[in-house]
């Protein structure tokens, strides 16, 4: 069913039936009723009730073919044994959508489960969508619509705004609509989707994305059923310029996974979210105050003065303060350019005593003199190298006399600049605050706080472009059982998928390992080949720079004996004699199966430090070599790759085809493959290439069973 379909019938009812509606307002089913008729929904209202004549004021119906006609919406609140029974009567009915509050299923155990794939089945034979069970149900503020039992709407209904909320958790959800409320901002829609068992987070997107009442689309989630599903959802937010920012908490299960590769110690579920969330262009915040804060922000800026760039100017009374806003700034991926030379002449003009440089130390003289603080305001807003210009004071609104200067001059700087973005950094009462974000202020108190709002600012004003992402086809063929023997297996495979290795053999005695080395030519490097060993270092199987017969003979019996003492119970398929690599960059470059997501595609800085390091990108697999590009510039040992410190400029476009190659290798073969570990891939100079030193490949785990069967 297309995304988002059927949701009208839930935000946009012309009528709507109670089942097991109750007459008084403090249960379950008392609530739907009392909000719908105190908050002015002008849609017919049925209460369904077996043993009243009346509830609340209402003809009662004692079921749903009783009813003078069929409703858009069910609000379902009868006990949990009921609810299949009622749900299948609305969709016989033709009920265009249910809104199941009652709890007791999937959540409960396996009969719940199996009363709700009954659900399930109901939805999809029907086409009636049914949102929950076990949810807080559905709330559009415009129309009063409240298919709800939530005790954050009894006092009082939010304002109609441009704000809309989709949350897995009905808690969170309404919560958030709640601390909204009390802070002003208005509301377009609330959706809360419980167990999901039909309409899910993703529909609800999706429904925002083409709303022309809501501009902002906050989501609480706590994981993904259906991963296709959501990351359509994102990228239609996206194309309709609606942000969406999502608090995403927990992590998801990470299954059973193979832990012989570094690839799946480094590459967490909560970074694949990341990633996913990332490529879709929204915004991941950490904290609830941080989700409330940006919306309250962008209700406050609308979208016509979000800034176009991460560029700031920082304004204080105090040094200090100044400095510890550059800091929390700069970790929040904002930019503080230096103010232009004819900036800080009038800065100075101003106030001579005043520092003019970003942060501008104002001096404590503009709490005495609103036409100073106007001054130097006007000077840094029309400077135009900054897109935000953060204002902080410490105790200027809490103090009557200085509030009034300040709420002077920001009045006479919204008169003469209304487009430009003045954020404020301060505390004060809460009727000043209210009186200034009425003149089009953000006020936000902690410093911290406000930087990473005004940066979330500054990506909704400049979102990220969609990122292509490549067609792969599943392989027509798996790969064969011996693609996973060895290190020298694996890099076979991988090298028929287009990663470059180095001439190598497979030897399984002394005397076969020095004719290998005198057909590649000395010197060489000699490594143990087992399938039971993952990281050869760690048990003395590797041995670099021989130079010659003598040496090699010396290597091997060393080896042999150190891997024997190490790892006696290994499985020891010879050794493999393989050319010296010469000087490089060495990256790690992996795989992983998510559970959610499929294969995931992680690069970082490689060799036998590379989960001490933790100096990596993670992206959903496949990617194009555009995005495997911004991945390795994304990594903070990139300078490595360009040429820091008198080093040759590294391949760095043949690096990132090696990633890419990868991830098409990893999605072609997800049905048989778990983890791909390529560590290192050495980057050679520009115009090298780049090859795989070493490499592992990590069968699914049905795979595996079929290999040992």
């Amino acid at each position: 069913m297309p995304l988002g379909q059927g949701l009208d019938a839930v935000f946009r009812p012309r009528s709507i039936a109670v089942i097991g509606a109750s007459q008084d307002a403090t249960k379950i089913g008392g609530r739907p009723v009392q909000f719908l008729l105190k908050y002015g929904y002008a849609g017919r209202v049925f209460p369904v009730n077996r043993s009243a004549e009346t509830v609340q004021g209402l003809t009662a119906y004692a079921s749903v073919d009783a009813l003078p006609e069929v409703p858009d919406l069910a609000v379902v609140a009868v006990p949990t044994g009921g609810v299949v029974a009622a749900v299948r009567d609305c969709a016989a009915r033709g009920v265009g959508a249910a809104v199941i509050l009652t709890a007791g299923f999937v959540d409960a155990g396996e009969s719940g489960a199996a009363a709700q794939a009954e659900l399930t089945a109901i939805a999809r034979d029907s086409g009636m969508r049914i949102l929950g069970p076990n949810c807080l149900g559905a709330v559009s503020v415009a129309t009063g619509v409240t298919a709800t039992f939530s005790v954050n709407i009894e006092t009082a209904m939010p304002e109609p705004g441009a704000i809309g909320i989709v949350s897995q958790s009905g808690n969170l959800g309404s919560y958030t609509m709640r601390r909204l409320s009390d802070a002003g901002v208005g509301i377009s829609t609330f959706l809360a989707t419980g167990n999901e068992c039909d309409l899910d987070v993703a529909d609800g997107i999706a429904w925002m994305a083409a709303d022309p009442a809501t501009r902002v689309i906050l989501c609480c989630l706590e994981t993904c059923r259906d991963a296709g599903k959501l990351i359509a959802a994102m990228d239609l937010a996206r194309d309709a310029g609606k942000p969406l920012v999502v608090l995403k908490i927990g992590t998801s299960e990470t299954g059973v996974m193979a832990a012989a590769s570094h690839t799946g110690a480094l590459a967490g579920s909560d970074a694949v979210f990341d990633a996913v969330l990332r490529r879709a262009g929204a915004i991941r915040v950490h904290s609830m105050e941080a989700l409330v804060d940006l919306a309250q922000a962008a209700a406050i800026v609308g979208p016509d003065r979000l800034p176009r760039g991460n560029r700031v100017a920082i304004l204080a009374a105090s040094g200090g303060f100044g400095v510890m806003l550059a800091d929390a700034a700069t970790a929040a991926g904002l930019a503080i350019p230096r103010l232009s030379e004819a900036t800080q002449a009038r800065i100075l003009t101003a106030v001579p005593f005043a520092s003019p440089l970003n942060p501008v130390d104002t001096t404590a003289q503009v709490s005495s003199r609103p036409e100073l603080l106007v001054e130097m305001l006007s000077a840094v807003l029309e400077d135009g190298g900054c897109e935000t210009t953060i204002l902080f004071s410490s105790a200027g609104f809490h103090l009557e006399r200085l509030s009034a200067i300040y709420i002077e001059a920001l009045t006479e700087i919204r008169r003469r600049w209304p487009d430009k973005l003045l954020v404020l950094c301060c505390g004060g009462p809460p009727e000043t605050l209210r009186k200034l974000n009425a003149l089009g202020y953000v006020t936000i108190e902690g410093i911290d706080a406000m930087c990473r709002t005004v940066a979330g600012l500054a990506r909704m004003g400049r979102p990220a472009p969609g990122c292509p992402v490549p067609q792969v086809e599943k392989a027509a063929r798996p790969l064969p059982p011996s693609a996973f023997a060895n290190e020298n297996a694996s890099k076979q495979a991988l090298a028929e998928a287009g990663i470059g290795v180095l001439a190598e053999r497979v030897a399984r005695s002394r005397a076969a390992a020095l004719a290998a080395a005198e057909e590649i030519g000395f010197p060489v490097v000699l490594k143990i080949l087992s399938p039971d060993i993952g990281h050869k270092s760690e048990v003395g199987g590797v041995a670099v720079g021989i130079e010659d017969p003598s040496g090699l003979a010396a290597a091997y019996d060393m080896m042999m004996e150190r891997v024997r003492a190490a790892a006696p119970s290994a499985r020891l398929d010879g050794v493999l004699v393989a050319q010296m690599a010469p000087r490089g960059v060495e990256l790690i470059v992996g795989t992983k199966t998510d559970p959610i997501f499929g294969p995931v595609v992680l690069v970082g800085l490689g060799g036998i430090f590379a989960e001490i390091a933790e100096d990596v990108a993670v992206q959903v697999a496949p990617v194009g070599d555009g995005e495997a590009e911004s991945m390795l510039r994304a990594l903070k040992a990139f300078p490595l790759l360009d040429g820091a410190r008198g080093r040759p400029k590294a391949d760095v476009a043949a690096a990132a085809a090696a990633v890419a190659a990868i991830s098409r290798f990893a999605v072609r073969h997800a049905d048989t493959v778990a983890e791909i570990d390529v560590n290192p891939l050495l980057v050679l100079p520009a115009g090298e290439g780049a090859v795989a030193l070493d490499a592992l490949i990590v069968p699914s785990a049905r795979l595996k069973s079929e290999i040992a069967a």
